[in-house]
């Protein structure tokens, strides 16, 4: 299983089902904060949701199609991170996150992405890391770019948001820029 110890308070673990109670009570804690950007929200209304979720997830990195890993910030889950697919041909992995509201802006989220960037071309041996933001998103849009990744374009409606289509930024990240670093 995949275990990533961050710093000496934040550590990535791969989900488990024992973790559904824990993180349906942080999705439900976070409900209105997550929907102003995360368009799944309404398919998380029980614990059996979350149940599903978890077991999706742990099927996708079984057949190595990409991971989502819980972050432990001093011992409690505090959010997920995640390469939401990876194209094995072109070597390309999309990472995706989201964390509490109360711990945005400790530098919990960049130190997690920098450790799963890290990861993806040490281990995995990919060629490139995207990342989607909504256009709107400013907090979700400081992690690439604190983590150096270039702005490469803007797809226009990308995703449908509940009562509105969003533009999406899309930020990029090659190995060879990643190493030179």
């Amino acid at each position: 299983m995949f275990e990533f110890k961050v710093d000496d308070q934040i550590s990535l673990r791969l989900l488990e089902p024992r973790h559904a109670d824990a993180l349906f009570a942080l999705t439900n804690a976070n409900r209105e904060h997550l929907r102003q950007w995360l368009p799944w929200l309404d398919t998380v209304a029980s614990i059996t949701d979350t149940s599903n979720f978890i077991e999706t997830t742990r099927k996708q990195f079984a057949a190595n199609d990409g991971f989502v890993a819980g972050i432990w910030y001093q011992g409690e889950l505090a959010g997920v991170v995640g390469h939401n697919s990876i194209d094995w041909l072109n070597r390309i992995g999309w990472l995706g996150y989201w964390l509490e509201a109360g711990l945005q802006g400790r530098g919990i989220m960049t130190k997690s992405c920098r450790a799963l960037v890290t990861h993806a071309f040490a281990e995995l041996q990919l060629n490139r890391v995207d990342i989607r933001c909504a256009a709107g998103n400013s907090r979700s849009r400081a992690i690439p770019e604190r983590l150096g990744f270039r702005q490469e374009g803007v797809i226009r409606q990308a995703e449908w948001l509940y009562e509105r289509f969003v533009d999406h930024v899309v930020y990029g990240m090659l190995a060879s820029e990643w190493q030179s670093r």
